[in-house]
């Protein structure tokens, strides 16, 4: 990182393996399908989420998530805004995305508190895995190779 650069991410992100997300475009049509399923999640954090998809996702869209995690029996849902996304370095899915979440609270285009309680939980218990002080490897890092 030079010495311009600042780290603007808050949150720790951390890997849930095997967790999937469904997403959708808000719509002003009621109930829209999901645009697609079952997209592999990158990493997650309380601020936002990184997943892979077949589709492009311009920036500035609003989505709604449904994130599964693997031993959950319920999945639970997110809403937010597509900061970014960019061509996926895999074969299987052609591009990545990185959506920052709305805010926290109770009115209609928040998300519930309790989501961010269970977002906590899920880092606590997913993100100790990577012990402080230790450097990511591999996939692990936050830079990507191209």
């Amino acid at each position: 990182m030079g010495e311009n650069d600042i780290e603007r991410r808050t949150c720790i992100r951390f890997k849930i393996p095997g967790a999937t997300v469904n997403y959708q475009r808000k719509s002003r049509l009621p109930k829209p399908s999901f645009m697609e399923e079952f997209c592999p999640v990158m990493d997650i954090s309380r601020g936002g989420i990184r997943f892979l998809t077949q589709k492009v996702v311009k920036p500035d869209t609003e989505v709604t998530l449904r994130i599964s995690v693997p031993g959950e029996r319920i999945p639970f849902t997110m809403k937010g805004i597509v900061k970014w996304s960019a061509p996926s370095e895999g074969k299987s899915y052609q591009f990545q995305v990185g959506v920052q979440f709305h805010a926290y609270g109770m009115d209609k285009d928040q998300n519930l508190p309790q989501t961010m309680v269970k977002i906590m939980a899920l880092e606590q218990k997913f993100a100790d895995k990577v012990k402080a002080g230790e450097e990511p490897s591999g996939s692990d890092k936050d830079e990507f190779q191209i």
